[in-house]
């Protein structure tokens, strides 16, 4: 704590990321007492400029943000907390509180736009979970852990046929619910070998990086 470099005012700016996506979810203020019971907590808790007061994300309407990390910057005064949010992180409903573009590349805006969407990758990865550990009577996912990894592995191989089959065909509606069908058993796969999908994301950005420094 003494490291941080709290200004005049006795805060410090906290920029809030989904852990998964990487999406800058919101800009907030943090002082002293409030990185305390952010770091004890494991949930985001913040200092709110307008009412001088402590606030904790999620507090009244259920959507806290679970801490993974925290990391300073070069000069230690400003904040980066990785998080896993249990829902919007704007007051508006929005994933993040930053949506109005004013300057983007060609064609950069409808990705960004729709960072959002990568959400149920997140919840999807957390039903799987949830059916492994509590094993739900007559859930198809309860079925396939059941069943074991050769069950599971010829399912994958099966739905990667199917999609193979589909873009063969030019069918963009039988290929969406078969690219559907194949991320669903892909992930089951990564639950039932105890790979969290956040690694597959992490070989994901260090291949990008490592192409944009080639370049």
């Amino acid at each position: 704590m003494d490291v941080v470099k709290f200004d005049d005012k006795g805060l410090i700016p906290a920029i809030v990321q989904d852990a998964n996506t990487k999406e800058v979810l919101t800009l907030a203020y943090m002082n002293r007492t409030s990185l305390e019971k952010s770091i004890e907590s494991g949930e985001t808790w913040f200092y709110s400029r307008s009412r001088q007061e402590l606030w904790h994300k999620g507090a009244t309407s259920g959507n806290t943000q679970k801490i993974v990390s925290m990391k300073l910057d070069c000069d230690r005064d400003a904040i980066v907390v990785l998080v896993n949010p249990a829902g919007p992180a704007c007051h508006t409903g929005e994933i993040s509180c930053f949506n109005e573009s004013i300057i983007s590349k060609e064609g950069a805006a409808s990705v960004s736009a729709n960072l959002s969407d990568y959400q149920i990758l997140v919840t999807l990865e957390e039903v799987i979970a949830q059916r492994e550990k509590e094993r739900p009577e007559g859930a198809y996912t309860t079925y396939l852990f059941e069943e074991g990894v050769d069950k599971i592995l010829k399912k994958v191989g099966e739905e990667a046929t199917e999609v193979v089959i589909a873009a063969k065909n030019r069918n963009h509606d039988e290929l969406k619910w078969e690219a559907s069908d194949l991320i669903y058993h892909l992930m089951v796969l990564l639950r039932e070998q105890g790979l969290p999908f956040s690694e597959i994301l992490k070989v994901l950005e260090e291949r990008h990086l490592t192409k944009e420094n080639t370049n």
